[in-house]
């Protein structure tokens, strides 16, 4: 398995006034490809902050992060934004679908920022809706899929740019339990079939699903390794 990303003494702080918020301590994980990590905590612990640095939406404060070999610290806002179409997929609690496409406009988002043409988009829409087993709602607006539906459409969405690192913030926090675990197992299997998958929840019945947990209380993030 190799490393899809590296922190090595990250942190990360926000000077508010003449106070300074300790969001993340100083914390050295890699993230592989080929399993589903999961970042869990409280709400306000740290594993949000954790997931947008990961994502590179924002730069550590100190310590040093790789992308797939890149220095993050050393990007400037256009390399982050190219680093985040091309690199990594995201998968939001609320879905964010635009309403007015259908699944099959909306999984073709991220093509279409890219500049990719129609024909060679459209394949790769497809292949995406196969790999989420949606082939058949690919026509549907998003108001009329389940909830488990839109998420999966999401992840379609997310993987269509076939990145090397797939980030999930609270993914089932809005599904019910049968949706739940057909969401996570699609998550570990597109994980065990080489994606690296890092899942950030507050629940514990996702544990299950996880090849490997971090747990992030006041900014403090440790490996679990008894978690089954």
């Amino acid at each position: 398995m190799g490393i899809i990303a590296r922190l090595e003494n990250v942190s990360k702080q926000y000077v508010v006034g003449d106070q300074t918020l300790i969001a993340l301590q100083p914390t050295t994980l890699e993230v592989m490809e080929g399993e589903l990590l999961l970042i869990i905590g409280p709400s306000g612990s740290g594993k949000t902050t954790l997931l947008s640095l990961l994502g590179c939406v924002i730069y550590p404060t100190e310590g040093k992060l790789w992308v797939d070999g890149d220095l993050v610290n050393d990007l400037g806002q256009a390399g982050l934004s190219r680093l985040r179409l091309n690199k990594i997929g995201f998968v939001f609690q609320n879905f964010n679908l635009l309403a007015p496409l259908n699944a099959e406009q909306n999984i073709m988002m991220p093509l279409q920022l890219k500049g990719e043409s129609y024909r060679s988009s459209a394949e790769k829409v497809k292949k995406a809706l196969e790999l989420v087993g949606m082939t058949d709602r690919r026509y549907n607006l998003p108001k009329q899929l389940s909830g488990g539906q839109q998420q999966r459409i999401a992840i379609a969405r997310a993987l269509v740019t076939d990145p090397k690192i797939v980030l999930c913030d609270e993914p089932t926090a809005s599904l019910d339990k049968d949706s739940i675990s057909v969401v996570m197992e699609e998550l570990r299997d597109l994980a065990e079939k080489g994606k690296a998958v890092a899942v950030v929840t507050h629940d514990p019945r996702l544990k299950q699903y996880a090849h490997r947990i971090i747990e992030v209380n006041n900014g403090v993030a440790v490996e679990v390794s008894d978690f089954k």
